[in-house]
């Protein structure tokens, strides 16, 4: 899928030509919308399908008068009923007058820019374009990574009262996430890092603010990623422990009702052999019912001023 964008009187609108000061979407793109763009705008093939590769690393490089920038963004999948969040590649191609994007997945940071709610955006301007959609990205993260902490704490609560793998394994999912995120930071930082004294990118008085909040924001988010993942990691142990002593206690408590059981099934054997035996009165089934309640409810009580009950 491919759309054209262009700022009029402070709106986004799609166009249908590659005019001056728009911006090219590609989501995903075919073939034939590879090779139009290609066509008609002589961009490299290899930056229009860097990005389609969803192993390729964060970057920064120029030629024959074109930049390629590519960042890991967050994206979040749904398993099942619980959120899980990976990494993506974004490719930001700068050519004279356009700029170009491409990204495998439709619903990412990019669709707060075309529906309008990003401020003081305008697809003339490419470098402040650029800042903006890595401040939007840092702060994509840093969203992400509260969500993880929320569905964490909750995982946590349901985790106390069970015995199953399920709540675990949620937990190494959002610990797998976490990774990838602290991965795709690190990485991202490196660009930033080389985006403020790259040559091939025009660097104006009025985005330095801009480009400080959006290392300011990466470097948050790294941080924040990095105590996450180590909370998570210290809690994944934790857990194995509680689910190891639910499941220890509940043998217990069984095992007590198996000793407790055994002495009314051991007495009725003593009279179900085919032997003289006493008690052979009217009253010899009260009285053989109460002596095994009577030594049941004694074991029992034992047990339980043990703690074994």
């Amino acid at each position: 899928m491919m759309d054209i964008f262009k700022t009029v009187n402070n709106e986004i609108v799609r166009i249908n030509s590659f005019e001056e000061g728009s911006w090219i979407n590609m989501v995903n793109p075919t073939e034939e919308e590879i090779n139009s763009v290609n066509s008609a705008l002589s961009v490299e093939i290899d930056f229009l399908k860097a990005a389609l590769d969803e192993e390729e690393r964060a970057r920064i490089e120029s030629d024959s008068g074109q930049t390629l920038i590519i960042v890991d963004i967050p994206i979040v999948e749904k398993e099942g009923k619980l959120n899980v969040y990976t990494t993506i590649p974004l490719a930001i191609i700068l050519i004279k007058h356009i700029i170009i994007t491409v990204c495998l997945k439709e619903d990412t940071l990019l669709s707060d820019f075309i529906n309008n709610k990003v401020k003081s955006f305008l697809t003339q301007f490419k470098t402040r374009f650029v800042l903006q959609i890595l401040y939007k990205n840092a702060t994509r993260y840093l969203q992400y990574l509260k969500h993880i902490d929320k569905t964490s704490s909750r995982i946590e609560q349901e985790v106390y009262k069970s015995m199953k793998n399920k709540e675990v394994i949620q937990m190494l999912k959002l610990e797998k996430s976490l990774v990838y995120f602290s991965t795709a930071l690190k990485s991202n930082e490196v660009v930033l890092e080389k985006l403020m004294k790259y040559d091939h990118i025009k660097n104006y008085p009025e985005d330095t603010e801009l480009l400080e909040d959006v290392i300011i924001e990466n470097k948050q988010a790294i941080e924040m990623a990095n105590i996450y993942s180590s909370i998570l990691s210290g809690t994944m142990d934790a857990f194995t422990s509680v689910i190891s002593n639910n499941l220890n206690i509940v043998m217990k408590f069984l095992t007590s009702v198996t000793i407790v059981m055994a002495i009314p099934t051991m007495i009725s054997s003593f009279f179900g052999m085919n032997v003289v035996i006493p008690l052979t009165s009217h009253y010899a089934f009260f009285i053989i019912m109460g002596l095994s309640l009577a030594m049941c409810l004694v074991v029992g009580y034992t047990l339980y001023k043990k703690k074994l009950f």
